[in-house]
């Protein structure tokens, strides 16, 4: 990983997760722009972008430095979850984890596999993720693709990007 001008190049063999240092509160809008780097490279496979937002461990406390790279790892938070797909992960998906090993719920909304959905390499996209202290939502360039409406809402926690086997870039990274 390295910041050049102001973007985050992420260019992993491996998982891994960017966590931000602050803990953040609700109401609070979370906005980047994220493209999916496929110029030949090692890692440059146009898989996922995940994020992870008011990711909490279950007793309340912070999540960072707890985990390894494999995914099953963060399976005990309690969060919510966006993970945007492309090539041969076919699904963009929004959960509510509940802090269960193995238990990552789904609901039949919140997996999209419709191709403007999806990653499209080497295209800047802008993600925003809100949660408003009644639930959470997710945009992809101005377009709402889920709503959760909570009725145990995480209304604080740690934001995250997270990516596997992956090259992603990142900039213009807002919290407000």
């Amino acid at each position: 990983m390295a910041i050049h001008h102001g973007v985050i190049d992420i260019d992993m063999p491996g998982g891994t997760t960017l966590w931000l240092d602050r803990e953040l509160h609700a109401p609070v809008t979370i906005q980047y722009k994220v493209t999916a780097v496929d110029e030949g490279g090692v890692n440059d496979r146009v898989s996922d972008a995940n994020a992870f937002w008011m990711a909490t461990e279950k007793n309340g406390g912070s999540p960072l430095g707890h985990r390894g790279g494999t995914f099953e790892q963060y399976d005990d938070l309690l969060t919510y979850y966006v993970g945007i797909g492309g090539n041969d992960n076919t699904t963009t998906r929004m959960r509510r984890y509940v802090g269960a090993r193995n238990e990552r719920p789904l609901l039949p909304q919140h997996d999209r596999r419709e191709a403007d959905t999806l990653l499209r390499a080497n295209v800047w996209q802008k993600i925003t993720l809100r949660a408003d202290g009644r639930g959470a939502e997710v945009w992809r360039d101005g377009t709402r693709l889920f709503r959760l409406d909570d009725v145990r809402p995480y209304t604080r926690g740690w934001f995250a990007i997270r990516t596997v086997r992956s090259h992603l870039r990142i900039r213009n990274l807002t919290i407000s």
